[in-house]
């Protein structure tokens, strides 16, 4: 979780408060921070925003699986690496599934309604904002079901094991693929860097999933 002091925080939807910390700043200079030609700065700008709309999005389908629950949620916060909704009590692995999974349900039915009106808008501008709407949360969808913690992935494999085995077995299975997830990534990161030009920003906390895998304590 963050400990950041929040840059300011606003009530969102049914009571949640929102949080944005400062490093989200930091987030938004990067993405400015690629585009050098000052014509491309507006896109720049407009990309960010719509990115942090859409993480924010993503974290209140997760409050919305709480609330349904009856899970109450502390707060949504937004900074530098992304978001997170953090809830006042512990959770089952059943409440876990419906709370993890909204996350990148949202984020899909952003990407096929604006996949859908992009084709029908007369604006140059309004359909940049929807094919980058679209393809940003498919993006997002398809990152986040990584079998990989903190992932919303990783936490619905977890949640999805323990159906089927014993906690301790679960959470080893969990850590086990987490760590051959980590051993992957160096040369998917390369590849990406080469074929792309684009540097992966998260990274799988190798110590998380050796900890799962070594004494199953998660």
């Amino acid at each position: 979780m963050s400990n950041e002091t929040p840059l300011f925080q606003f009530q969102g939807p049914w009571n949640v408060p929102v949080q944005v910390n400062q490093s989200l700043i930091f987030l938004i200079l990067i993405i400015v921070g690629f585009n050098f030609d000052p014509d491309s700065l507006p896109y720049a700008l407009g990309f960010a925003a719509i990115l942090i709309v859409s993480i924010l999005l993503h974290e209140l389908g997760h409050a919305w699986g709480c609330l349904i629950q009856g899970v109450p949620v502390k707060r949504v916060v937004l900074y530098g690496g992304g978001g997170f909704c953090e809830h006042r009590r512990s959770t089952t692995s059943y409440e876990d599934e419906l709370i993890v999974a909204m996350g990148p349900i949202v984020n899909l039915t952003l990407w096929a309604v604006c996949s859908l009106l992009e084709p029908h808008v007369k604006s140059p501008d309004l359909g940049w904002v929807l094919a980058v709407t679209a393809d940003l949360n498919l993006f997002l969808a398809l990152f986040n079901m990584l079998p990989l913690m903190p992932l919303d992935g990783g936490r619905l494999f977890h949640a999805a094991l323990n159906r089927f085995f014993q906690p301790q077995t679960a959470t080893r299975i969990a850590g086990f693929v987490g760590i051959i997830g980590f051993l992957l990534w160096i040369p998917m990161m390369i590849f990406a860097y080469v074929a792309f030009g684009f540097i992966f920003i998260f990274f799988p906390p190798l110590m998380r999933h050796s900890h799962m895998f070594r004494y199953a304590r998660y």
